[in-house]
């Protein structure tokens, strides 16, 4: 009978035991899926699913680069690491240069790559190369997330060859990454390696099964001289805490004014190409220094602007830590005042 009464009360505490409650990033992740809703998948399942030594197929693997210069500012030119290949294209070394890497189920050719590409050739002449990574097209997205690191050292082998048989200089270099694709350009960073890529802006770095404590699978304040991170939809699909040697937290990092409700942040997730490319053009983006990357989540930074503004081109030279970005529910978005 006491044996019975015993193990009763061992069963009653098991059961009142709480449940760790899923917290996104922290513990697993809430995985898009490709209706627009999510799925809990665990930490445990995530590294046997990433792990897993099954080889992706080559061919949607592919990794294809497209050039855009001021003399064919719509028309890209497909370019590839052959001498010929780059003689007879506009690419001229005495130009920076641009990478655009798009993010899941993206191509070459979508918007964000059409915005970015024209906010930098309003500035001038740059030679602007927009990656376009076959993998990223499938449904589903923990395939495209294998797909990274590949993608990512086949984008630094072609910083590689423009720089060391093209004479493309790596001081004026940067490489631009949404989503998916911010990883993607840390991988290339990593592959150049030594800090040798200038600089890397990660638009709003996706944070499905991207974990922070390992850097060394994402992207990093390492893997650049300078590592900018702009975050719209932090802890949805976006990370919420700092990794590149500035973050800017756009009203707060997580939801952006005017896009409602929002649920699955496809809007928010979004807004931050529309800031990087408005930004580019009008360098119109002031900012709010903070303490700590909590106090800009908050929004408790206080009211005074910085000298800092989003996406400046001086911003490598001087800028590190956080920074609240007070943005219009509309365009034009930024804020100086």
């Amino acid at each position: 009978m006491r044996v019975l009464i015993a193990l009763s009360i061992l069963l009653a505490s098991a059961t009142a035991v709480p449940i760790e409650e899923p917290v996104n990033g922290e513990n697993g992740w809430l995985v898009p899926q490709e209706d627009g809703s999510f799925e809990w998948m665990s930490i445990q399942d995530a590294e046997e699913l990433l792990d897993s030594s099954v080889p992706i197929e080559r061919r949607s693997n592919e990794v294809s680069f497209y050039l855009y210069t001021q003399k064919n500012p719509t028309e890209g030119q497909e370019i590839s690491a052959d001498a010929t290949s780059v003689q007879n294209s506009y690419f001229n070394k005495d130009h920076g240069t641009r990478f655009v890497i798009h993010g899941w189920k993206g191509r070459y050719t979508d918007s964000m790559n059409v915005d970015i590409t024209k906010a930098w050739l309003s500035r001038g002449d740059y030679n602007v190369i927009v990656v376009n990574w076959d993998r990223s097209q499938s449904v589903d997205y923990a395939m495209s997330v294998r797909a990274v690191p590949g993608a990512g050292t086949k984008v630094g082998e072609m910083i590689e060859y423009l720089h060391e048989h093209h004479g493309m200089s790596l001081e004026t270099l940067k490489v631009i990454g949404h989503s998916l694709g911010a990883h993607v350009a840390g991988y290339a960073g990593k592959q150049v390696g030594g800090k040798r890529v200038h600089t890397i802006v990660g638009l709003d770095p996706a944070l499905p099964l991207f974990s922070y404590d390992t850097p060394d699978k994402r992207l990093s304040s390492e893997d650049a001289f300078y590592v900018e991170s702009i975050q719209t939809n932090g802890g949805v699909k976006g990370f919420v805490k700092p990794i590149g040697k500035a973050t800017f937290y756009v009203s707060g990092g997580k939801k952006q004014p005017g896009c409602g409700v929002d649920l699955a942040g496809t809007c928010s997730h979004a807004r931050s190409v529309l800031y990087y490319s408005e930004a580019v053009t009008q360098d119109g983006f002031g900012s709010i220094q903070c303490q700590d990357y909590q106090a800009a989540l908050d929004n408790k930074c206080g009211s005074t602007f910085s000298n800092v503004r989003l996406a400046e081109e001086r911003n490598a030279n001087h800028v590190e830590g956080y920074f609240y970005v007070p943005v219009n529910s509309e365009a034009p978005f930024g804020k100086t005042e």
